[in-house]
């Protein structure tokens, strides 16, 4: 009986941390700060943190079929607790670099605590450029293919425990390792650009008028940067 009664408040003293550091953990999820030096965009990383969250592998298709991000690297990610609105812009810097994600992690990971405003603007991005321009684009139409389209600039928020993970699912996502490949619109017209490269990793979508373009990609099998074929 005594052996029961001193462990009763041991187990009450567990439990209590344990809700502790859960409730810690969700409040250092809900308010993050990405510290981007856009608003919208803060905005529009917290609700990817959620959507990553909620629902892991449409977030991981989106990554390796749209943005390059080897499908290897997005799970390590994950596994090093990078949250899903850290990987997300960092791959999708990279995009718009034409860089390997994993360049612009390791640009993060040696300036930890400096808010990816400032990693972005040392990378070349400047606010109000027309790169950072086509990053905001870019989350309009992430969220396009999860099923909920948002303007740029939109004063909105988005509830993905409502709206679900959308029914849009990235076209042939390659696996990470030059094992796919991928089917973007071509900037231009909207026709779609077929690409192929080396490596692991996508190119940013081909620049070129309509029709199929070929280039050399960033990675995986792409055909990203062509001029198109009229």
């Amino acid at each position: 009986m005594n052996t029961i009664r001193h462990s009763r408040p041991l187990l009450a003293l567990c439990a209590g941390l344990l809700l502790a550091t859960a409730s810690a953990a969700n409040a250092q999820v809900v308010g993050y700060n990405f510290r981007t030096g856009d608003a919208w965009v803060d905005t529009r990383l917290i609700e990817i943190n959620d959507y990553g969250s909620r629902y892991r592998e449409p977030f991981i298709d989106e990554m390796t079929g749209y943005y390059g991000a080897p499908r290897s690297l997005v799970t390590d990610l994950f596994g090093r607790r990078w949250s899903a609105g850290d990987i997300y812009y960092a791959c999708a810097i990279a995009h718009i670099l034409r860089l390997p994600c994993i360049d612009v992690v390791h640009e993060y990971e040696r300036n930890p605590g400096q808010g990816w405003g400032a990693i972005a603007k040392r990378m070349g991005i400047k606010p109000g450029s027309s790169q950072f321009h086509a990053l905001k684009n870019g989350f309009s139409r992430t969220y396009d293919r999860w099923g909920y389209p948002v303007a740029v600039d939109r004063n909105v928020h988005v509830d993905w425990s409502k709206h679900g993970p959308g029914k849009g699912k990235p076209a042939n996502a390659g696996n990470g390792n030059g094992g796919g490949k991928s089917s973007r619109p071509a900037q231009g017209n909207g026709h779609a650009a077929s690409d192929k490269g080396r490596g692991g990793e996508h190119g940013p979508p081909a620049q070129g008028g309509g029709g199929k373009g070929k280039g050399q990609g960033q990675g995986g099998k792409d055909k990203g940067n062509g001029q198109g074929k009229k």
